[in-house]
């Protein structure tokens, strides 16, 4: 194959980005990295990693290889066979902020040759590749997409910190403008991935995407307003859960939380409904009500963090409170959108000291006004109250456990990691 055909650009070196980089060094393509972020892409090229799922080693191999390199020069991207778009897609006061998939579109267009192949992997509303990719890129190069380039749109589906699915063996969603687009991107993605699921057109697979994550999003509404209602009632909602999860048909087993975090849950249902209000004029009522369901979760632990220390005759300002986990999943240090951010800001509102214990989340994450922590009997001590929102396994929840059972502390467990009488839950 040419040189050309050979060299594959990722934008984006982030948990989509980077794993996506050391898997096409691995099966043999030269690879630009490129990133806005100038001090990522400097730790990358010192042989460091952010992401959980690649380990410094990984990198520093790729670099030895010297088919890697991580750049912000788009210059270095020059001759590209196939690029990767893996940039952010937040939310910009409740709409969809599509600004950096434009950027790096028209950053792409200006290098595009004919033969190449761009694929999108940002979550996105379905019709994004076909009305505002291809547009962009059509213009800044003068050439013709499925006539002189190729097109597609394969959703990302990495879960950092899993220990069982992982970029190579999840299947992969993909799809082309055109025939001819479909056939360049399976066969990329066939060269890295186990398996992939060809559909017809890019909005399917952009609804895919959308449908997984709101999939998820209700069901875990769902759950979470039943703790709310089963606390009332006083029924153990963890039990009831395990015991509807012994069904082997008809139940998939979701369990209760703080709220949701990540890119995806608090954002992508957003954009669904979104363009369903945006295109047809409705409303997406399921998501709508997750929405308020999950992003009032927060709140509620707040308040049932007031109602135990009031119980022990404390006020919640003044009294220290220890967050155990900041990460919005267990083993990951990925704090983007984490429950905890709205919990910590919350408990600041009413004037209570915050410690956080997390060794996940690196140094350039951590939430400003808290105070920095280990999960040790000491910082446990000098607690009014733990609440538990992430449980990363390293966490000693014995320890939590004595501790409560002794009287000397109050935890409140909102991830059901230590089930004992004296530990309250969710």
């Amino acid at each position: 194959m040419s040189g050309r055909s050979r060299t594959v650009v990722v934008i984006g070196q982030g948990y989509v980005g980077l794993p996506l980089a050391m898997r096409a060094v691995e099966v043999g393509y030269e690879v630009v990295g490129l990133d806005l972020d100038r001090v990522r892409v400097d730790a990358l090229n010192a042989g460091r990693s952010f992401v959980e799922d690649i380990d410094g080693a990984t990198v520093q191999a790729a670099l030895d290889s010297g088919k890697y390199r991580a750049s912000t020069d788009y210059g270095l991207a020059l001759d590209f066979g196939v690029a990767v778009i893996t940039v952010p897609t937040p939310l910009k006061e409740t709409l969809p902020d599509l600004s950096f998939i434009e950027s790096a579109a028209r950053s792409l267009a200006s290098l595009l040759t004919a033969g190449a192949t761009v694929i999108l992997e940002s979550t996105t509303y379905p019709g994004t590749t076909e009305e505002l990719l291809v547009p962009l890129l059509e213009e800044g190069s003068g050439l013709r997409a499925g006539k002189d380039f190729f097109v597609g749109y394969s959703p990302e589906r990495i879960d950092p910190g899993n220990p069982r699915w992982n970029f190579v063996n999840t299947p992969k969603v993909v799809s082309g403008i055109d025939p001819d687009s479909l056939e360049r991107v399976d066969d990329f993605y066939s060269s890295l991935v186990e398996r992939t699921v060809p559909v017809s057109s890019p909005k399917e697979a952009e609804l895919t995407k959308l449908l997984e994550n709101t999939f998820r999003h209700v069901n875990i509404a769902l759950v979470n307003e039943l703790a709310v209602f089963a606390d009332e009632l006083d029924v153990n909602v963890w039990e009831s859960i395990d015991a509807a999860a012994t069904k082997p048909f008809g139940f998939m087993k979701f369990t209760p939380g703080p709220g949701v975090g990540g890119h995806c849950l608090p954002v992508d249902p957003s954009y669904l409904s979104w363009q369903v209000r945006r295109t047809l004029g409705k409303s997406f009522r399921f998501v709508e009500l997750a929405n308020d369901i999950n992003e009032n979760m927060p709140a509620y632990v707040v308040q049932r963090v007031i109602e135990l220390l009031n119980n022990k005759r404390k006020s919640l300002n003044g009294s220290t409170v220890l967050l155990a986990g900041i990460a919005y999943k267990k083993n990951s240090g990925d704090s983007r959108e984490s429950p905890a951010l709205r919990i910590i800001e919350l408990l600041n509102g009413y004037g209570a000291v915050v410690h956080a214990a997390d060794p996940f989340v690196v140094e350039a994450r951590w939430p400003k006004d808290v105070e920095r922590r280990e999960l040790t009997e000491s910082a446990v001590s000098e607690a009014d109250l733990v609440i538990v929102v992430t449980d990363h396994d390293q966490f000693d929840f014995g320890m939590l456990e004595q501790q409560a059972a002794q009287g000397g502390v109050v935890v409140f467990d909102t991830r059901n990691r230590i089930p004992h009488e004296s530990v309250h839950r969710l």
